[in-house]
């Protein structure tokens, strides 16, 4: 393989990873919401951009409809899931991912079943060699990813992100300054969910291949390690974790022709991410790039509560 090849398709998995790991920094970072089924609104919108695109939609509408989708399957999920504590959300979440998955897998007539689902190429154009193709598609990919990434730093430096810090904060004394903690949470997880479609979406866009074992809870804990890693509430620390995180995954897979160990790459690429996981838990809890200290009027009356209560 063209050693520029792999290094232009890291690019390109680094820039859609990077727009799913923004969106569990939203709901997680800023809102304190354990969603452990970021898979399954990735899936959402993998499939419905290749149902659309089989049709024959323009690729940027199958995109947005994919984005529309997945947020809409996120408010429907937050309406009950949201009522429950952090740890039964966390199992909620988890489940309805493998759950969908199972549908998708079992179902044939959906998309193919095991078989998968094949699309057109969104970028083609005549004479156009594999670099070319792989350079416009990180154009596309990378676009999204700013555009997402100015979305999220507006919500998080608003007096909306402020207040979603505020509930993640404490909930009874966000509540108790007027704050519906509920509605917050629900729109925090349908932004969140939108995000990881539009993710799915240029996932499948890319491959033009997807099927249902490409969506395993693996991808929900790695983009959970790119969060924890970068530093929870840091958009730019989303960004970092997972340039790490693909960079560790997809660069211990040409290794084998230079490992003198008998490690298997996939294998160490397992042992590498424990590694860093228990150092950045160790000495950098907060992650590499810590949380802005954002001083507002509604953090501080909370701290001014708690400390009266």
């Amino acid at each position: 393989m063209d050693p520029l090849i792999y290094i232009l398709d890291i690019i390109v998995f680094v820039g859609i990873f990077a727009i799913v790991a923004l969106s569990l920094n939203l709901e997680y970072g800023f809102a304190g919401l354990g969603n452990f089924g970021k898979v399954a609104f990735f899936l959402t919108g993998a499939y419905t951009y290749a149902l659309l695109s089989q049709i024959g939609l323009p690729f940027f509408l199958c995109l947005i409809i994919a984005a529309l989708i997945s947020a809409s399957i996120g408010f429907l999920i937050s309406l009950s899931a949201l009522r429950l504590r952090e740890d039964y959300l966390a199992i909620v979440t988890l489940t309805f991912g493998e759950i969908l998955r199972l549908v998708v897998k079992a179902e044939h007539w959906i998309a193919g079943g095991v078989w998968g689902i094949t699309m057109p190429s969104a970028i083609s154009w005549a004479g156009a060699s594999p670099r070319m193709m792989a350079a416009a598609n990180i154009g596309l990919v990378y676009f999204c990813l700013i555009l997402g990434f100015i979305l999220v730093q507006l919500v998080s430096n608003s007096p909306y992100g402020r207040v979603l810090r505020a509930i993640r904060e404490d909930e009874t004394a966000a509540e108790a300054l007027g704050k519906d903690r509920f509605k917050y949470k629900a729109q925090a997880f349908m932004l969140g969910s939108g995000l990881a479609g539009l993710g799915g979406g240029l996932f499948a866009q890319y491959l033009r291949f997807i099927d249902p074992y490409m969506f395993l809870p693996t991808v929900t804990f790695s983009v959970w390690i790119m969060v924890i890693i970068g530093g929870p509430a840091n958009n730019w620390g989303a960004l970092l974790g997972a340039t790490l995180v693909e960079l560790f995954s997809r660069g211990t897979r040409i290794l084998k022709d230079y490992l003198l160990v008998p490690i298997d790459p996939n294998n160490l690429q397992y042992i590498l991410f424990g590694l860093l996981i228990v150092f950045i838990l160790l000495y950098r809890p907060q992650g590499l790039l810590k949380e802005s200290q954002v001083k507002t009027k509604a953090l501080e009356v909370i701290s001014r509560w708690k400390k009266h209560s």
